[in-house]
């Protein structure tokens, strides 16, 4: 829709990528992501739900890791239920106010994430490089704490990016050659002056999130550093163990993080723009709790005796 004023017509809906016409292809796309979601989904949730009842990881590790669960089921949330609703509806429009929540919440859950893994590295480092201490020094008090701060780090970071993004109006075009709002595009359509104060914005954030990075690496040189020195095979691979899905999920985090900000600005809609924009918005949080469940013996192990459980529970109700 546009609304007229004095200055010109401003946008008050856009319209979100169409990869083709046929409503064949459009459902299948809308099927897809459907199943992707629900992978997702199921993933996380069961993740975050193994972590919250079984008492035997009540520990900082998994309730950073459960935070993280939180995190990915609403990061995969924000953007997919809508694309598989205009999908199958065949719809290609979101309002303004919409796109706006939907710009906030994407950036509110990835900073998230990455603060938290930053928190997870830390974690880590005081577990491996100075285990006699990390009773003392990783308190509920102070998991609690950090996790409050990461959470609201998050919540600034990404209203300060939303608003100044969302501070003028659109007059230039209201095509977003994405399936969701995407930073990039809805920055490839916005005013000049919008443009300018994201760039300052971006820059002086930059600082923050370089600090951080720093912190992350400097934590897992150490643990690398204590672990070379380790003489038992045993202790060595324990600890590795401990922090590799932690850094798999790192790595993956970083990769989709560098699509989604360096790739290229597409002009058109087309497959290869629907394929990358997958990657850095669906593959991590349907990723991430396979990681975790495969690298994680204790994972494993609670999700074991939840079954049992469940089993057992069920058996006592059809037996007389």
């Amino acid at each position: 829709m546009l609304a007229n004023t004095d200055n010109g017509s401003i946008f008050t809906e856009f319209f979100l990528m169409d990869v083709s016409s046929s409503r064949e292809l459009q459902i299948l796309q809308g099927l897809i992501f459907l199943m992707v979601y629900l992978g997702a989904l199921a993933g996380n949730l069961l993740t975050f739900t193994i972590i919250v009842i079984d008492p035997h990881i009540h520990s900082p590790m998994y309730f950073f890791m459960g935070n993280l669960a939180l995190i990915d089921f609403g990061y995969i949330s924000v953007t997919v239920p809508k694309s598989i609703m205009n999908s199958l509806m065949g719809s290609k429009l979101i309002s303004l106010r919409g796109c706006t929540a939907q710009t906030f919440l994407y950036i509110f859950f990835g900073s998230a994430e990455f603060f938290f893994l930053v928190v997870m590295s830390y974690d880590r480092y005081v577990a491996i490089c100075h285990p006699l201490h990390y009773g003392l020094t990783m308190t509920p008090r102070l998991c609690t704490q950090v996790a409050g701060v990461s959470w609201a780090s998050g919540l600034v970071y990404s209203a300060v990016h939303t608003g100044t993004m969302f501070s003028h109006p659109f007059t230039k075009s209201n095509v977003i050659h994405q399936f969701f709002c995407d930073v990039p595009q809805i920055m490839n359509i916005a005013s000049k002056a919008v443009q300018f104060s994201e760039f300052v914005a971006l820059a002086v954030s930059s600082c923050l999130m370089l600090f951080c990075f720093v912190i992350l690496l400097t934590s897992y040189v150490y643990i690398f550093s204590t672990v070379l020195h380790m003489h038992s095979v045993e202790a060595r691979s324990k600890a590795l163990s401990t922090c590799s899905p932690q850094i798999a999920t790192f790595i993956l985090f970083i990769v989709s993080e560098l699509f989604g900000c360096f790739g290229h600005i597409s002009n058109s809609s087309s497959i290869q723009t629907l394929l990358t924009a997958m990657f850095y918005s669906m593959v991590p949080p349907l990723v991430n709790p396979i990681i975790f469940s495969l690298r994680n013996r204790e994972i494993k192990s609670a999700l074991d005796r939840m079954f049992k459980r469940a089993f057992q529970f069920h058996r006592r109700d059809i037996v007389p």
